[in-house]
């Protein structure tokens, strides 16, 4: 077949990145010290060498430091990459090798059908190995009238999910399993649970292919997680059904519409703390070879080591005006083109790291972002540590990031656990976490509160484990954390024992329960709400299999823990006094209640000073019309214990909602049927929570 003729003309610097036109395909790359570029094209991905090889002139086809060229008649479909010339003086930082391809890390699309990831990491050449970018044309996809739900932050309840995972087991019993398509046919179980968004583990491109390790049984262990990202404008491949007619856009697009239709979000976990290029040993085939010393942080007496502040092999240097503009320009594509309701930024406080690695309270990329008016109806939520040492809970830089509250998920785990003496921290947990927010003048919503995410034990290996068991990563055992401030309640691991089964399921609907009775803003991880187990494993981040996948099976067989579940978010959602927006004040509703009351076994009495207490209860007073009046009583003694009830105001009584002592389906009850209780006190069994409300 004859080739069609391009034009070959300038081009222009702006947008970065393959932009697609009526007429043509502009493309335009940064690249400061870089001496040539050539743009290599391809019609097919399983075309070794490419169709036509546009060299760059400097005089022509650079403005600043930004390379460009117009190619007139060139359609969406092709591929493309780049060969970049410039120093070799890996001592300096310099990492140019016009033997290596290049990816356009602008991309909207990338085919690695014949990526080899060993070809990148030598010098020689890597033509027929190679990642390529896709051009794709994003205008054009047809929304329909759907819209994004733009949930309040106070009114968000959050559910953690890997994209893949959710639907990548057999049991899922859905069409595209592992696909952003598949998880459109699992959007009823979520809307029925009641959560109104769901955050996403990385769906950028990563290296799904990487192997990690073999072993000795011949299992090849792949990373799963995807905290390593390749592409920050282009979807996972894997996750697509159609990867390489360049549908990546369109199918993550339809998953979005579904679940906007639903009224749920889409937040997305990214990371822009560091790359999948890794260190000085590792493959170069994007931002090493366009401008190493420009993107990464690297070691000042020796500029061939990266500084590692990640834990991953290498920084992203974010505040350097050029790298800036990339993270700004990403998060403003995911929004705008695909309707993104919201990001969560892994080790967040790289980003308020400046180019020498030093944090700064006013870092340019982070305030960019938070001040942006773009992102005025964006959720942003920070991961606010990293490996290097940075612990920024309560102090991340900005007005309006969210934080990933580790300090909830440690005081929680204690208290349920059992822990003597950690009553007044719960107590700043439940209320919102003044303690950290409050001097800053930040609110509840600043704190997203969680037990369990990704990274850890569940919620169920939380009741069924000691110590972690991560033997099936091929570590050795030693990674993942040592201390999960866990309680096997009795056995470890698996049991038959039906008493320890019931047990463990009492202490998952405490932990639930306090969760979403908590001020803030409540993040679930995907399979709590049915007891999903990974055997003790804490760091499943190499485990594409059964381990990790939510199993569809258990949704029959702990139905009583998708009922407390569900019935507590939808208690969250019905009581507004759960979801303030401001701390408590000690202000006093008509009924003659202050906003919080704390109590221990006795009214007013709540032993903050006791070392061994146990105990810990509370009285909220509602202030919206209608809405009940709140009192919880939480005993995690291994005694039962009387608890004082508070007086109920003439012409009402106290109903109990919830008692996770109690079997299902008396241990929650639906709106309206709640049960009366006698007055006076309340006996409260052992590792157990209570909720009445007064009606």
């Amino acid at each position: 077949m004859k080739r069609p003729e391009y034009f070959i003309e300038p081009g222009r610097p702006y947008p970065l990145g393959a932009t697609v036109d009526d007429t043509g395909v502009n493309f335009s790359l940064f690249s400061e010290n870089a001496t040539a570029i050539e743009l290599l094209l391809f019609a097919y991905s399983k075309e070794d060498h490419p169709f036509l090889m546009v060299p760059l002139d400097p005089a022509v086809n650079r403005t600043n430091h930004f390379w460009h060229v117009y190619l007139r008649g060139l359609k969406p479909g092709v591929q493309y990459a780049y060969r970049i010339s410039g120093p070799c003086e890996v001592c300096e930082g310099h990492r140019f090798n016009p033997n290596k391809v290049i990816l356009d890390p602008y991309a909207k699309g990338t085919c690695s059908h014949r990526w080899e990831r060993g070809a990148a990491c030598h010098d020689g050449d890597n033509l027929s190995s190679a990642m390529r970018g896709v051009v794709i044309d994003p205008r054009g996809f047809d929304w329909g009238a759907t819209r994004p739900p733009r949930t309040p932050m106070k009114d968000s309840v959050i559910y953690e999910m890997h994209v893949a995972g959710f639907t990548r087991n057999p049991n899922s019993r859905v069409d595209r399993r592992g696909k952003f398509l598949g998880a459109i046919e699992k959007i009823p179980y979520l809307k029925e649970l009641g959560v109104t968004a769901v955050e996403l583990l990385p769906v950028f491109q990563f290296d799904d292919r990487e192997i990690l390790r073999t072993l000795p049984d011949g299992t090849e262990l792949r990373n799963y997680w995807g905290y390593s990202t390749v592409g920050y404008f282009s979807p996972e491949n894997s996750y697509c059904v159609n990867p390489a007619e360049g549908e990546h856009l369109n199918e993550f697009r339809e998953m979005v519409k579904a679940f906007h239709a639903a009224g749920i979000e889409v937040i997305l976990d990214v990371v822009y703390n560091h790359t999948d290029e890794g260190n000085h040993q590792g493959p170069v085939y994007s931002f090493k070879g366009i401008d190493n010393r420009v993107y990464y942080h690297l070691v000042p007496g020796d500029r061939r080591y990266y500084m590692d502040y990640t834990g991953c092999g290498n920084t992203v240097n974010c505040n350097h005006p050029v790298v800036q503009k990339m993270i700004t320009d990403s998060l403003t594509f995911w929004v705008t083109e695909m309707q993104v309701d919201g990001f969560r930024f892994d080790e967040g406080s790289i980003l308020s790291r400046d180019e020498e690695g030093r944090p700064m309270r006013y870092a340019p990329v982070l305030w960019a972002i938070d001040l942006k008016e773009r992102f005025a109806d964006t959720k942003l939520i920070a991961e606010a540590w990293d490996a290097g040492g940075l612990y920024q809970i309560g102090t991340f830089p900005g007005y309006r990031w969210a934080e990933w509250n580790g300090r909830f998920r440690d005081d929680v785990r204690r208290f349920v656990k059992g822990d003597p003496g950690v009553v007044g921290a719960v107590a700043s947990r439940i209320a919102g976490s003044s303690d950290l927010y409050q001097h800053e003048r930040h609110t509840p919503l600043n704190s997203i509160n969680f037990v369990a995410c990704h990274d850890g034990f569940t919620l169920y290996d939380l009741t069924a484990y000691n110590e972690k068991h991560n033997e099936a990563n091929g570590e050795g055992n030693r990674d993942g954390i040592d201390d999960n401030l866990s309680w096997n309640s009795g056995v470890e691991g698996d049991t038959g024992d039906p008493e320890v089964l019931a047990f463990r399921k009492r202490r998952i609907k405490n932990f639930a329960a306090i969760l979403l009775l908590s001020q803030g803003v409540p993040m679930i991880l995907m399979g709590d709400e049915v007891g999903k187990s990974q055997r003790g494993n804490n760091n499943a981040y190499c485990q594409d299999n059964e381990l990790a996948w939510f199993d569809w099976e258990l949704v029959e067989k702990n139905v009583d823990l998708f009922r407390f579940f569900k019935e507590m978010i939808a208690f969250r959602k019905a009581n507004a006094a759960l979801r303030r927006g401001a701390f408590f004040d000690g202000s006093v509703n008509a009924r003659g209640r202050r906003d919080i009351e704390w109590h221990g076994c006795r009214l007013g009495a709540p032993g903050w000073n006791d070392p061994a207490s146990k105990v810990l209860a509370f009285t909220m007073g509602a202030f919206a019309v209608g809405e009940p009046d709140i009192h919880v009583m939480m005993n995690m003694d291994p005694q039962a214990l009387d608890f004082e009830v508070p007086p109920a105001v003439p012409g009402r009584r106290w109903c109990r909602f919830a008692d996770t002592a109690l079997s299902a389906p008396q241990d929650i009850s639906e709106p309206g049927k709640e049960t009366a209780v006698a007055a006076g006190d309340y006996r409260v069994k052992p590792y157990s929570v209570v909720i009445l409300i007064e009606q």
